[in-house]
């Protein structure tokens, strides 16, 4: 049932979620701060390209209240945006009965969206 889920996501609209969050990962990683935010951007794209049978977990990490900061950054500087725009189309896809689990996954992405640093993918 994922393989069917992630064709279907990947024809409707998933392969360009994937190649725009590749892109602003290369554009981000050009410089070295934002190295850290476009490894994210690169987590992002593994999960837009294949969503469904994906898990996203919160790793207990040692780096202390670093990805708390980074979070913060991530958020005012473009995260904000992202939320929303997943949150409106997880919203418009829930509509229908057929859209549902479609806007199941944004709503996944836009949780990983919100704070991504802290957050690992299965």
């Amino acid at each position: 049932m994922n393989l069917i889920g992630n064709i279907i996501w990947i024809i409707f609209g998933g392969i360009f979620i994937f190649f725009e969050y590749i892109f602003g990962g290369l554009i981000l990683c050009l410089t070295i701060v934002g190295i850290p935010f476009g490894i994210q951007c690169f987590k992002f794209a593994i999960v837009g390209l294949a969503p469904f049978g994906v898990k996203i977990t919160d790793t207990s990490s040692n780096t202390g209240c670093l990805s708390t900061l980074m979070n913060i950054i991530w958020f005012l500087f473009g995260g904000f945006w992202i939320v929303l725009t997943h949150l409106f189309f997880g919203l418009l896809l829930c509509i229908t009965i057929v859209g549902i689990p479609f806007g199941r996954q944004h709503f996944k992405l836009m949780n990983l969206a919100f704070t991504p640093f802290g957050k690992s993918i299965r």
